[in-house]
Order: structure tokens, then sequence, then C-alpha cells
């Protein structure tokens, strides 16, 4: 049964087009074709990654953070009330949940105070430092190992030889890494700061995933190297904004903001659909007729496309903010945690001892979400 799906999975007729077989791409005269089986060290390198991850947050994200004057948030500790407590559990219609809500908060609070560590990485978003440091590295190692080349210049190129096209160090190094960077950000994004998009970032890491690995597969190398670039280039601005947002350098972290808006517009919007889409589905009819690889591939870019046009929308509420309002926070930075807790009703008692009942979306109570 294994043969038979692995035979049924690597069909020729799959991944390549009809006047080829996998028998014609066969490493000889120093020529080397990608196969799968290169990709299985993504997964070692990817635990490389979160430990290296780990070193760098606690040797440079944190101290970087206090540099900058950004400082953890200070732990209040919840004072028993028996008067509240006793409102909360007999008017509300669910006794036991607000009861375990209370203990919640109660042993969240107290947790807070007790872990600074923990404050100043989610205020930093040690994430953000982390990703800005490898995308800045992966653009620069990006533009050493495209420069060069015709197919950076002339988008024809790209298709010039294909599939017959030799990997070179430089394509392989490019694509190990950058699976391994963002195979590792599948490991951690359950344990990382949930944000609105959280389902959006699983989508766009397993997209990104499943399309550099059948690229790679399918010896769409050179293309792929070029839809790292793009991605890359807005991605280095996005995250250092996000770092000065944390830090409370509001006009450095606007004018970075402008930069990447105009960035991404530009490479996402312009760049990746009319430019890279274009080149791979019109150009390759000219070279073979279109296989299922040819219609796949593209099908993936236009996954991406999609969710570019998503946060091309959040961007414009931010810029609207930026424009007419206050950007104070990434329009992705709220938790499921805390859209949880503003909804919630609170119960306070002011200085008559009389019990005042609000809700945290009414007048004044809700919070500023960006």
């Amino acid at each position: 049964m294994i043969g038979t799906i692995s035979e049924w999975l690597w069909w020729d007729r799959l991944w390549l087009p009809g006047n080829l077989t996998w028998a014609d791409l066969k490493d000889e005269e120093g020529l080397v074709y990608a196969r799968a089986s290169h990709l299985y060290v993504t997964v070692p390198y990817a635990l490389v990654f979160l430990v290296v991850r780990y070193v760098f947050e606690r040797l440079i994200a944190i101290p970087l953070a206090a540099s900058l004057g950004v400082t953890e948030k200070t732990g209040y500790k919840v004072e028993h009330n028996a008067v509240l407590e006793h409102y909360f559990i007999t008017k509300s219609k669910h006794p036991g949940q607000v009861k375990s809500t209370l203990t919640q908060r109660y042993h969240r609070s107290t947790s807070d105070s007790k872990s600074p560590l923990h404050e100043l990485s989610s205020l930093l978003d040690c994430l953000c430092s982390w990703r800005m440091v490898f995308y800045l590295a992966a653009f620069i190692g990006g533009i050493i190992a495209l420069y060069d080349k015709p197919w950076f210049y002339n988008l024809r190129e790209v298709w010039n030889g294909y599939p017959r096209q030799s990997v070179l160090d430089s394509q392989y190094w490019y694509y190990i890494l950058e699976m391994s960077f963002y195979f590792s950000l599948v490991l951690r994004i359950t344990f990382d700061v949930k944000r609105k998009d959280f389902k959006e970032q699983i989508i766009h890491h397993w997209a990104t995933l499943t399309l550099l690995a059948f690229s790679w597969c399918g010896n769409y190398i050179r293309v792929g190297t070029l839809v790292m670039l793009i991605h890359d280039s807005s991605d280095i601005l996005l995250e250092s904004a996000k770092i000065f947002n944390y830090a409370k350098w509001e006009s450095t972290c606007n004018g970075i903001f402008v930069v990447f808006a105009a960035v991404f517009i530009v490479t996402r919007l312009i760049i990746f659909p009319f430019w890279i889409i274009h080149c791979t589905w019109v150009y390759p009819p000219d070279y073979y007729p279109p296989f299922f690889g040819y219609y796949f591939f593209n099908f993936m870019l236009v996954i991406l496309l999609m969710l570019h046009i998503f946060w091309a929308y959040l961007i414009l509420r931010m810029v609207k903010m930026f424009l007419f309002g206050s950007l104070t926070k990434d329009e992705r930075s709220d938790n499921e945690e805390d859209e949880e807790e503003d909804g919630e009703t609170s119960v306070t008692e002011d200085n008559d001892g009389h019990v005042k009942v609000t809700n945290g979306c009414g007048a004044g109570g809700g919070a500023n979400h960006h």
C-alpha cells in the first residue's frame, strides 16, 4: 500500500511536463536536481532555530527592550472582596463559570507580579525582534544569491531550460533556511502571543511551507527565490515598526510604518501579482504544455495573494488611524484572552458602598482595539 501511494504521489504527470519523466532528471555531469529527500534536513534545522531563538530572546531581545526604554507591566494583586463575589455568583446566569473566572483572574494577577520576564517578553513581543533579524539576514542573503542571475532582471529566463535546471548552492541554502525558519514558527505559534489573525497566520505558514516544498520538488526554484525575496523585503520594516511601537518611540514607529505600508503595497499587491504571478501563469505555456504542477503552483500563489489583500485591508485601517487618530498598537496585537475579558461585565463598589455594574463594551468601558 505504501508503495502504491508513493508511486501515485510521485507520478510524473503531477510534477513534470508531459514530455519528461523523473529519469530525465538524474544527477550527472555536475548537474544536481532538487529532490524531496533534500528537505528532510529542515526538521533538525527548525529545532536549531528554536534553540537559537530562545538564546536570542534572553541575551539580545530583552536587553534591547530595556535599552529602548520598554518596562515591564506592574502586576497588581487582587484582593478578595466578599460583596462583589457574592453579587457575581447570585446575579450571574452561570455562577460556576463566574466563580471560575474570578479565581483565574486572581491567580493571573498574582502570577503576573512574580514573572516580570514573561511580561517583558509579551510587551516587547520578542518574536518581532527575532523575525526582524531573520528577515533582514534572509533579504541580504537573497540579494547576494540573485543579483548576478539573469532571471532576476528578465523573468522569461525563469523558464529557460525548465525543468532541467541544476540547483545552485545559494538556492539550496536560501530554500532550506527559509523553510526551516517557517517550520520553527509553526512549532511555536501556539505558544506565542495570539493575534486577531491567528488563523490566517497558520494558513500563511502552512501555505508558505507547502508552496516552497512543492516548488522545490517541481524545480520551480528560480521563481521561488524571487517570491521569498519579495516577501522578506516588507517584513523587515513591519517587525521593526512593531519593536519601536512597543518602545513608545512614536515618531520612529510612524516613519517606519509609512515606509512599510508603501513597500508592502508595491511588493505584495503590484510586483507579486503583475510580475511574479504573470510570470508563472502566462510565460510557462510558451515553453511546455500546462500540467497539474502548473495549475497547483499558481493556485498556491493566488492563496498568498488573498492573504496579502487581507493584510492590506488591516494596513489601510492602521493608515486611517494614523491620519485621523492615534496609532498605538499593531492591528493584529490583540490576543484572544484580552478580547474575552473586554466583553465581560464588571462590578465595582463606590465610596458609599454601593455596587455598580458596567459592561466592558459600554461607553468608557471598552478597550481600544487596534
